[in-house]
């Protein structure tokens, strides 16, 4: 009986750590939750919400992402086994001054979080629409076998900020 219960007790406190670290990797560099609103109610488990997060862009200082997400609820959301939704809306927009830090790529990925506890991951993906000086988000979800064609779109006009001329973001393409 000791061994059960001495195995029970380094098995929580491995859970416990484990935890910790996975709780301080989620605030270290994670995206921002704005807020969340449930959309029906469950008696014992975690209601199903819609989750507001919000991301700066790593490339481009002035720029900031926002995406909805469903989070399921239940037992399975939890316990961290759901694979939720690929539906998730895409809001980005300039709030400061534009200023690319490096060059990228068009396509380059902003941001990724997983849908699932395997195989399942949300996308944000960069490109610039060199005619029109325009930086183009999507939002996708794909996985190892079959993708979701469900996406969405946001755009930001480069345009002059606090008097300064804006950037073009062609300058800035590999």
């Amino acid at each position: 009986m000791k061994l059960k219960v001495k195995n029970f007790r380094m098995g929580a406190a491995t859970m416990l750590a484990f935890l910790g670290m996975a709780s301080a990797l989620a605030a270290d560099g994670g995206p921002d939750l704005i807020f969340k609103q449930s959309t029906d109610f469950k008696l014992l488990t975690p209601n199903d919400k819609l989750a507001t997060y919000g991301i700066d862009d790593p490339v481009v200082d002035g720029v900031a992402c926002y995406f909805t997400a469903h989070e399921k609820g239940g037992m399975s959301g939890m316990l961290g086994l759901a694979e939720n939704t690929s539906d998730v809306s895409l809001a980005c927009r300039q709030f400061g001054p534009i200023k690319f830090k490096e060059k990228f790529s068009q396509g380059d990925q902003v941001f990724s979080a997983k849908r699932s506890l395997f195989f399942k991951r949300m996308q944000i993906v960069r490109g610039c629409d060199v005619k029109r000086n325009v930086l183009v988000y999507m939002v996708y979800s794909d996985k190892i076998v079959e993708g979701s064609p469900q996406n969405s779109t946001s755009a930001i006009s480069l345009e002059p900020w606090g008097g300064q001329e804006p950037q073009h973001c062609a300058d800035y393409l590999k």
